[in-house]
């Protein structure tokens, strides 16, 4: 299983649901709260609502909520027990719904270690894709390379058991105080074997060499077998605005 380092703006998110599920009080029908970040760094908070029927989950609030202050795709979710229970990871429900209306979202989960961080797709493996989603996808990068993107000099990345499908993507640059996101397309995204990455595929990395390419992809992904399928993804992205 995929655990993710916490950066402090996602420490906040889970401090937020901590927060509102500490201040729930005694009322049945409220026992859960939520928080969620979007791609501009706002947090967005709700609680459940327990009814007999079926009410929903803190998690699913908390959806709704973000689409009404028209947040777009969600980066970060996490939710808390009232009572002191702290982190709770998502249902079998939220999970679903999650995977198919934010499939880049990290979720917030509890670990003997800790709160850490995985990808929804991890926490629902081998399951069904709702094909009238039309999610609005996001790319993550780390927040060092958004010259080098925005300028055109780095085209390409590569990816290991990170999905990333051809289409118009938000490019996030983590944690970046700024929150500074690129609109770009995906324009291809080809599976080969480590050991058999070019040089030019480096150089498209924004690479001196392939061995230091190698030497970034150990880094970012410790272990990683020398003769790992990974993706290359070559992108395009449209130029920054600029504040006059």
């Amino acid at each position: 299983m995929v655990s993710i380092k916490l950066f402090d703006s996602e420490r906040r998110v889970i401090e937020a649901a901590e927060l509102l599920a500490a201040a729930l009080g005694s009322d049945p029908n409220h026992t859960v709260a939520a928080a969620a970040m979007d791609t501009a760094g706002r947090i967005h908070e709700a609680v459940n609502v327990y009814h007999f029927t079926g009410g929903p989950c803190a998690e699913l609030v908390v959806l709704g909520a973000a689409a009404a202050a028209g947040a777009g795709p969600l980066v970060t979710i996490a939710a808390a027990g009232d009572r002191g229970r702290g982190l709770i990871p998502p249902c079998g429900r939220c999970r679903q719904a999650l995977l198919d209306l934010h499939p880049d979202v990290f979720v917030a989960v509890p670990t003997d270690d800790g709160p850490t961080l995985r990808p929804i797709r991890k926490l629902l493996p081998d399951t069904y894709f709702f094909p009238d989603a039309d999610a609005r996808r996001i790319v993550r990068f780390n927040k060092r390379y958004y010259e080098d993107i925005a300028t055109a000099r780095k085209t390409s990345t590569v990816r290991y058991e990170d999905p990333i499908a051809p289409g118009p993507a938000i490019f996030l640059f983590e944690d970046d105080e700024a929150h500074r996101t690129l609109n770009g397309t995906v324009t291809g995204v080809e599976r080969h074997r480590l050991d058999r990455l070019t040089a030019e595929q480096a150089r498209l990395d924004g690479f001196t060499s392939i061995d230091q390419l190698k030497k970034g992809l150990q880094g970012h992904y410790p272990g990683l077998p020398s003769d790992a399928e990974v993706d290359f993804v070559t992108f395009t992205v449209e130029a920054p605005d600029v504040v006059e």
